[in-house]
């Protein structure tokens, strides 16, 4: 297929990921535009290509005023308006979704969908998370929590003492002395992957870690036992480094022996009680790893464009990676494209165990169904 046959079928196809590396002149019209443009497609006979804008301009075409093929690519343009939208809704003067839209000069609705498909967040929700991130630094530094509340960006005193509930789970008071009066309770145990860590709050499960894959019993069991439970309190007191941590085997049995009870049967995982603390976005990607369907896998692409945002797939990838509740959370039924299961944070073999677990006992359900 010679370069023109290429180039027309991107642009029959309007392919967008071929704007910029050339541009089409209709010689009926005048006009060249992108590869990816709406307009209406032209004859084939009255196409010329060109590698670039200058080209089409020197050889007499002017610019299509819907695709600006002389201002750069569509998506070009897009991540500069967002990128400036960012710096506007996250900046001093604090404005709102509407202002920032009739700045950049599109609608409001229009700049939502861009938005939402760049960052994986409304503009609304992007900006709220960004004064929830600015709590912890303001509250710790400010004398007062009202000084802390307007430092934030917040101006309603409801709304913000709401957000720091919801999102970090303690009081703005709490924030501002280091978050010492947070108290979490974790107990260990042992499951069919290894030596296992089950923490909560009194609103629900905050963290299950597991020993790493391969970490087996040597020579001296209670020795090797010992080392796990160690590295596993130290990841723990790692995202709790200012709460009071305090282990209660006694309180934990039935929690503990409800996570490894899922383990066997993760559909009822989601009956368990949560207190997850992460970003907006990271909340959205934990919501949608429950809703992936036992026995089944997504890639993170997949994940990326159910949660309207087919361009963030390393972001979820990242939110899975910071996932606190191994098991419950099902962050293992995501895999690559080429369907391969690396990446785990607790060792592929545990995320190896897990899918061929669910896949059997899928199978089986089925059989007994039929």
């Amino acid at each position: 297929m010679s370069v023109d046959e290429q180039r027309w079928k991107a642009v029959v196809a309007r392919d967008a990921h071929a704007d910029g590396e050339f541009v089409y002149g209709v010689v009926s019209t005048g006009v060249f535009c992108h590869p990816s443009c709406p307009s209406r497609p032209a004859r084939r006979g009255n196409v010329r290509f060109f590698d670039g804008s200058d080209a089409a301009l020197a050889a007499g075409f002017r610019a299509c005023r819907r695709c600006l093929p002389d201002q750069g690519t569509p998506l070009s343009r897009r991540a500069a308006r967002i990128e400036m939208a960012c710096r506007l809704l996250g900046g001093s003067e604090r404005m709102t979704v509407s202002d920032v839209a009739t700045r950049l000069g599109i609608g409001r609705h229009a700049l939502s969908r861009e938005f939402q498909a760049v960052i994986g967040l409304t503009p609304k929700q992007w900006q709220l998370s960004q004064c929830r991130e600015r709590v912890v630094d303001c509250a710790q530094s400010s004398a007062r929590v009202s000084d802390a509340m307007f430092d934030a960006g917040y101006e309603s005193a409801t709304r913000f003492y709401q957000d720091v509930r919801d999102r970090l789970g303690m009081k703005p008071s709490d924030i501002r002395d280091g978050a010492r009066g947070e108290q979490i309770r974790y107990t260990l145990a042992s499951s069919p992957l290894g030596r296992l860590l089950v923490a909560w709050t009194d609103r629900g499960l905050c963290a299950v870690e597991l020993s790493p894959a391969g970490e087996h019993a040597a020579d001296n069991a209670s020795v090797d036992e010992r080392a796990s439970d160690d590295r596993l309190e130290q990841a723990l007191q790692g995202r709790f480094s200012r709460a009071s941590l305090h282990r209660d085997d006694d309180a934990g049995a039935a929690l503990v022996q409800a996570v490894v009870a899922r383990i066997a049967e993760p559909d009822d995982a989601r009956l368990l009680p949560l207190d997850l603390r992460g970003t907006a976005f990271q909340q959205r990607v934990w919501t949608a790893l429950l809703n992936i369907p036992v026995g089944e896998t997504r890639t993170y692409s997949e994940l990326a464009s159910r949660l309207g945002s087919p361009r963030s797939s390393r972001a979820v990838a990242n939110a899975c990676a910071a996932n606190p509740v191994a098991i419950v959370v099902p962050c293992h039924r995501v895999i690559r494209a080429d369907g391969s299961v690396s990446g785990y944070r607790w060792g592929d073999e545990h995320k190896q165990f897990l899918l061929k677990l669910e896949q059997r006992s899928t199978s089986a359900d089925e059989i007994r169904d039929a």
